[in-house]
């Protein structure tokens, strides 16, 4: 387990804004994105004042840039005087943080959203953030497909959970869950430090890890490829194409019965995060490093590979449920012993 691991890294924004390096869209351009995102959705100053403060959670992984960039640029003025971003560092934290009323903002993997709801804890997933962001890494340059891995041990994050539950079903697709020995590791973290240390040469793992892995190999003289993207591959499983919805915003009960008309502009200051993110991955780089503890350049070029979106769960249903019907195949427990009910989906 590495010294990050169990801590929470932070980032807030009591007044609104912070400085953040290179260019970017102007304060005034994204404050009118927001404004009219809001307008559209018919929420403005006519709801309830700002809550005095709101703490947002996110994974170790890129939708917490998007989280970043919100509470860093101000974009969630109306919904809080006082923002702040904590990640979680494990899923059981983040489970604990929920079940325990701790955490009730945050994005999660949609798997957990649909366990906890299933098992009757009122969890609500109202959007989907990333479209799939896993991708296996080597230090053998003739691992380029998941055939080359027959023979092979591959290290895979998170044990028990939805890289190694969608690994398995990629494997099962090409009839080869016997071939591969499949390793865990506690973190993203601790794989990409294997991998860096010759401990092991293939690892499965989301950005930015796959990003910072091959950025801290160049340094030191190395190579790191990025082996095989695992997006379309998770398409051949659905049959729905490259798009593998991992992780999305989250609501406890407490969250939706206590602050309804939070919801709204919560989900339309992700859509303009989004779409400023994508845009200007430098600036955003500036606005997730430290929360992450990873360098802006190495935020900066994983954005390009996280799939970034803010898609209103109720329109990604179909994806979601192929993701879901795969995963009640092979680990029924995974997402609470069956199907989600369509009041999962905000």
């Amino acid at each position: 387990m590495t010294r990050n691991q169990g801590r929470q890294a932070t980032i807030s924004n009591a007044d609104g804004w912070s400085p953040a390096a290179g260019p970017a869209l102007s304060r005034r351009a994204v404050c009118a994105g927001l404004a009219g995102s809001l307008a559209f959705a018919g929420i403005g100053r006519a709801a309830a004042g700002p809550l005095a403060k709101l703490t947002l959670y996110g994974p170790p992984a890129g939708p917490s840039i998007t989280l970043a960039y919100a509470v860093g640029a101000g974009l969630l003025r109306g919904v809080a005087d006082k923002t702040s971003l904590k990640v979680w560092r494990t899923p059981d934290e983040m489970r604990a943080g929920l079940t325990s009323g701790t955490m009730q903002a945050l994005v999660m993997p949609v798997t957990a959203a649909a366990n906890l709801h299933t098992r009757g804890l009122g969890v609500r997933l109202a959007n989907v953030m990333t479209n799939g962001l896993l991708y296996i890494i080597s230090t053998d340059p003739g691992i380029t497909s998941i055939s080359a891995l027959k023979g092979r041990r591959i290290t895979v994050p998170f044990p028990n959970d939805t890289p190694e539950l969608i690994f398995d079903a990629v494997l099962a697709r090409y009839g080869m869950q016997a071939d591969v020995e499949v390793d865990r590791a506690g973190s993203p973290i601790e794989a990409i430090q294997m991998l860096l240390s010759g401990r092991i040469d293939i690892a499965m793992v989301p950005e930015p890890a796959a990003t910072a892995a091959m950025v801290k190999a160049s340094a030191s003289g190395k190579i790191v490829y990025r082996s095989v993207d695992m997006q379309p591959e998770w398409g051949k499983v659905t049959g729905l194409g490259p798009v593998m919805p991992q992780a999305g915003l989250a609501f406890s009960s407490d969250f939706l019965a206590n602050h309804p008309d939070k919801i709204e502009p919560l989900l339309a200051a992700m859509e303009v995060a989004t779409a400023a993110v994508i845009a200007d991955p430098l600036k955003a780089a500036g606005f997730a490093a430290s929360t992450l503890e990873l360098p802006w350049p190495v935020i900066e070029k994983s954005i390009p590979f996280s799939n970034l979106v803010a898609i209103r769960a109720r329109t990604a249903r179909a994806e979601l449920e192929a993701l879901y019907a795969a995963i009640l195949k092979e680990n029924p427990k995974m997402i609470g012993g069956a199907m989600p009910t369509r009041e999962l989906y905000l």
